[in-house]
C-alpha cells in the first residue's frame, strides 16, 4: 500500500487511492464467501439500538473533537465535540448496565487477560495509528522526497511485520505471552523513538532497517494482544469480545493519528513555525513513543502463566523439567 499510494499521488489523480478499494473490497466479498464459513450463534439478547445511537455519537464527537484540535481556529468547537462525546459516552454506560445484551459489553473488562490485552494493546496502537501519519510526512517535507520515494521507504514497515508472522509461535512457545510483550513491547518502542532522531544525511538503508526492526517488534505486540485477550473468554461471549476489541483497535488507531498532528502542531506553534520541521517531527515521534512505552506497565500485569494453553509455554517447561528428573 505505501509504494502504491505514493505512486498514485505522485504520477496519477490522489482520488484513486480511495478509487481503488471499491474493487479490493469486492474481491475481498467473494473470497469471503468461498472460504468463510457461515456460523450462527444464539442471540443474546435483542439488539441494542439505544446502545447503538450512543456510543456512535459519542465515539463519532469524541474522534472528530481530537481531530479538529490539531487545526488552528478550531479549539473551541473541538472542546465542544469532545465534551459531547463524553456526556454519550456517559449515558451509554449507564444504559449498558441495564441492558441484557448491550452492544460494548464493559463487563468484559472484568476478565484480567482480556481488559490487560485492550488497555495496553490501546497504547501500543496508539503508536501504530500515527507511525503511517508522521513517516510519510517526515520524508515528503522533512526530507523533500516525493510520494512514491516515501511509499517505498515506508513498505519497509509492511516487511518487519511479514518477517515477524512465521516466528511468533516459536517466540511464544519458548517465552510465553508475557515476557513476550514485555521484551517486544520496549525493543518495539526504542526502534519507534529512533524515528525522532532521522535526518536527511542518514543514510536510507540504515534507516529502511530500522523501520523493519522496529515494525518487526511491534507486530509481535499485536499478534500476542489479538491472542491473548480471548484466553479466558468462553464461547457464548466470543462474540461481544470480538466486537469490543476490534472496535478499540479502530478506535486507537485513529486517535493514533490524531496525537500525532496534535503533537505535530503543538510543536509547530511552540516553534512560531507555519510549516513542520525536522524538530517539530521528532517531538511528535517522541511524545507517541512515550505513550507506548507505558503499555509496558500493563504488560507486567499479565500472569506469567497467561496463554500458557495457547502458546504451550507451560506444557514445555513442565516436560523438561520431567525429562530431567
Amino acid at each position: 500500500a505505501p509504494p502504491l499510494g505514493g505512486f498514485i499521488v505522485t504520477y496519477l489523480d490522489w482520488r484513486w487511492i480511495f478509487y481503488i478499494n471499491v474493487p479490493i473490497g469486492i474481491i475481498g466479498m467473494i473470497f469471503v464467501s468461498i472460504y468463510i464459513d457461515e456460523v450462527k450463534g444464539k442471540a443474546a439478547g435483542p439488539f441494542d439500538t439505544l446502545g447503538f445511537i450512543l456510543s456512535g455519537i459519542s465515539l463519532g464527537s469524541m474522534l472528530f473533537g481530537f481531530e479538529l484540535s490539531s487545526h488552528e481556529g478550531q479549539g473551541s468547537f473541538a472542546i465542544f465535540l469532545i465534551a459531547i462525546g463524553l456526556l454519550f459516552g456517559i449515558a451509554y454506560l449507564r444504559h449498558a448496565r441495564k441492558h441484557p445484551a448491550p452492544i460494548m459489553d464493559f463487563s468484559l473488562m472484568k476478565v484480567p487477560s482480556f481488559g490487560t490485552s485492550v488497555i495496553a494493546g490501546s497504547l501500543t496502537r496508539i503508536t501504530q495509528g500515527a507511525q503511517p501519519f508522521l513517516l510519510p510526512l517526515l520524508f515528503q517535507i522533512g526530507f523533500g522526497l516525493s510520494a512514491a520515494a516515501a511509499g517505498q521507504i515506508v513498505i519497509s514497515t509492511a516487511l518487519g511485520a511479514l518477517f515477524m508472522k512465521p516466528l511468533a509461535k516459536a517466540f511464544f512457545r519458548r517465552v510465553g505471552f508475557r515476557k513476550s510483550l514485555i521484551i517486544n513491547g520496549v525493543l518495539g518502542t526504542i526502534g519507534y523513538g529512533l524515528c525522532a532522531a532521522f535526518r536527511p544525511d542518514w543514510p536510507m538503508p540504515l534507516i529502511f532497517i530500522a523501520l523493519v526492526l522496529s515494525a518487526f517488534f511491534m507486530s509481535f505486540q499485536f499478534t500476542a494482544y489479538n491472542t491473548i485477550a480471548y484466553d479466558n473468554i468462553g464461547p457464548e461471549r466470543m462474540s461481544s469480545a470480538t466486537s469490543f476489541y476490534t472496535t478499540f483497535q479502530q478506535l486507537m488507531l485513529s486517535l493514533g493519528i490524531c496525537i500525532g498532528a496534535l503533537a505535530l502542531h503543538a510543536s509547530m506553534a511552540f516553534n512560531g513555525v507555519e510549516t513542520p520541521e525536522l524538530g517539530d517531527f521528532s517531538t511528535a515521534f517522541i511524545v507517541v513513543a512515550i505513550i507506548s512505552i507505558s503499555a509496558t506497565i500493563w504488560n507486567l500485569r499479565f500472569s506469567p502463566t497467561a496463554g500458557e494453553e495457547i502458546s504451550g509455554y507451560k506444557a514445555k517447561q513442565v516436560k523438561g523439567a520431567a525429562a530431567g528428573s
